[in-house]
Formats: structure tokens, sequence, C-alpha cells
């Protein structure tokens, strides 16, 4: 299957993981909508919508870039008409914008807290709940969140507990709207990578060049999604995929170009549950 003629609408998406996806979907000549908050180029974190658009548009697809903070209601709901206005539908709601902040509870402040909760949970609810009714429309409609597995172990919470919470938040979207909207055959998955991702977030947040030296790129993410993205919807939701057993599902073996040019280890990335770990012969350092 192929993501071609489908509208995306994706939060997020000037760089990193929500870029690569765009670009991937943008490959089958899909149209876009980069709903970020970047309009001007930053110091420290390359990417604009604009310049986003511009690479989407390159890759064969159309693009919307949409200027939208998505802790705003206001500012959702019109992303998501302009979406509708500009291309006819909504066919596929990614969830993408987060934000991170590691810290324990007595170093948390409460502004770091409600940021990571007005934009991985509600941000996720809010996104997805102004698209639903569109997605219900639409012929293979799926809700992708770039979420983790719930696996409720104290060693996720003990050193980040607001940033596990909120990213929780999202997945617990994942859970229950998977069964509230199944009878509208709206599938509704989380994705989640295996190792580190080479993303401005890990680069610096998580230790610079030296984390991104044993990272996979975002195109693996990119290319788990698609293939989430084109199965068929009602037989694929509710679902907690890890982007490297997405693929190997699908046949890839060699996962070398994800990473050219690393020796050693991966880094392997948060909140993967053991049973996960159990399955795959991808050689990680410890990273949660």
């Amino acid at each position: 299957m192929s993501l071609k003629g489908n509208t995306v609408f994706i939060s997020g998406g000037s760089r990193g993981i929500g870029l690569a996806i765009a670009v991937r979907a943008a490959r089958d000549g899909a149209n876009v909508t980069i709903a970020a908050k970047t309009a001007e180029p930053h110091p420290r974190l390359p990417g604009t919508i604009h310049t986003a658009a511009s690479e989407i548009e390159r890759a064969g697809g159309n693009a919307l870039p949409v200027l939208c903070d998505i802790r705003s209601e206001e500012q959702v709901v019109e992303a998501v008409e302009a979406t509708v206005e500009a291309f006819g539908g909504i066919d596929v709601c990614i969830n993408n914008a987060s934000a991170i902040h590691l810290t324990g509870t007595l170093d948390t402040e409460m502004k770091r807290y409600d940021l990571m909760h007005q934009i991985n949970t509600r941000g996720t609810f809010l996104v997805s709940k102004t698209c639903i009714p569109h997605l219900k429309k639409a012929q293979n409609p799926h809700i992708l969140n770039l979420a983790p597995p719930l696996d409720m172990q104290a060693k996720w919470f003990k050193n980040h507990v607001a940033y596990t919470m909120a990213k929780f938040g999202m997945s617990m979207c994942t859970l229950g709207m998977s069964a509230e909207f199944a009878r509208d055959g709206i599938a509704v998955n989380s994705l989640w990578p295996l190792t580190a991702i080479d993303t401005a977030a890990v680069r610096n947040l998580l230790g610079g060049e030296t984390m991104a030296r044993v990272s996979r790129s975002p195109q693996i993410m990119a290319d788990a999604a698609h293939a989430i993205l084109t199965r068929p919807a009602r037989e694929c939701t509710g679902n907690f995929f890890i982007d490297e057993m997405v693929l190997r599902e699908a046949g890839v073996n060699d996962f070398s170009p994800y990473a050219p040019g690393v020796e050693g280890p991966l880094a392997g990335d948060f909140f993967v549950p053991d049973s996960v770990l159990a399955k795959t012969d991808t050689k990680l350092q410890g990273m949660g």
C-alpha cells in the first residue's frame, strides 16, 4: 500500500523524527500539513515549518506549513480547518510534538511540568480530538502517537517522574482511543524507538555528539511509521510498536544503514520493555 493522495496532519515536524516521517510520506505523493511553532530560524534548532515544507515538496508531496502551538485549542482547530480546506480531508494524524525535561521531582519546576503535560498529554488529546471527525470520513484512517509502551515499572519513573507521566499520558491516549474508535475503523497506535535517535533533543539534552555517535538516524522511525500507516486500519489498532520490530516483521534484517559508521553497542532508549529487549540481537548500552 501507499500513502499517495492521503493527507497527513503532523504536530511538530519541522525537524527530526517528525520531518523524516513527513518526507517519507511525501515520497509516496502524500499531502502533509506541518503544524509547528517554529516559523523563524532558531539558533540551536535546525528547521522551520517553511524549510520542512520545501523538503516535503522536493520529495514529491504537497505541503501546508501552518504556524501552530498545540497548547492553543484555537490554533489547532484553525490548523485542522486549513488542512481540510487545502486538501479535502484528513487520513492520518501523527502526534509527534513533545517536550522533554529530565529532572527529579525536587528539581522539576512546575512551569516545566506544565509545559510537558500541555504539549505531550493534552496536546496529543487535543490534536486527536480535533482530527477524529475528519478521520471518520477517511478510507484508511490512522492516528499514530510517538509514545512509549505502557511498561509500568518504577525504573522508568524514578529519575524523571514528571517526564514519564507526560509521555505515558500520550500512551494512554493510544490505549483508550483505540478502543473508543474501533467501531469507526480508526487505527490508533503508538510507535517508539528501540535505540536513541539522532535528533536535536538527543544532541542538546542527552549527550551531544557523543550520544549522536551511538544513535540511529530518524529514518528508521520514518520507515517504521510508513509500514504502520499503510496497514489496513481495522486490522491494526491498539498496538505499542517498537521501530526495529516493525521493520523486522516487514522483512528488514540489516539495520546498519540506519547507523552508518557506528561501531559497538548503540544507546538504548527509555521505556523499552524487557520483553522487547529479549527479542532483539541488537547490542545496546543502557540509557534509561
